[in-house]
């Protein structure tokens, strides 16, 4: 993973880590990784990744079992809000990208259109969000 120096790392970790639940990369119930793990995995500092996964808890993400780990939460209504609130994030950045080109609501429909429908891979990338 890629950092952006815009916003604090743990942050960009809230991000990605609520991105994997939506995705159901981390499926609803399951046991998640360890701090550790993340840490290392994704070259960041133990108490930069407890951070993010603590702010995961504050927003019903996730949940901690004494002795036994975090489990990613199993309210799925939850997880559908966070994934309706993940691709409003998205929408409005193409909003602001394409008005900046000053491109109009119907081109910029129609490009979309056209783009969902040749689009095979389903995975956001950094080649999708022009995220360098």
């Amino acid at each position: 993973m890629q950092f952006d120096t815009a916003s604090p790392i743990w942050v960009q970790l809230v991000e990605e880590f609520s991105r994997r639940i939506v995705t159901g990369d981390w499926a609803a119930g399951t046991k998640m990784p360890g701090v550790r793990e993340l840490a290392a995995d994704l070259g960041v500092n133990p108490n930069t990744a407890q951070r993010a996964l603590a702010e995961l808890e504050r927003l019903e993400l996730c949940r901690s079992e004494r002795a036994t780990g975090r489990f990613v939460t199993s309210d799925e209504e939850r997880i559908d809000e966070v994934r309706a609130d993940l691709a409003t994030d998205a929408a409005n950045a193409y909003v602001r990208r394409v008005r900046g080109l000053g491109m109009t609501r119907d081109r910029a429909r129609a490009l979309l259109e056209k783009r969902w429908d040749s689009h095979d891979d389903h995975t956001t990338t950094d080649a999708d969000t022009g995220d360098a």
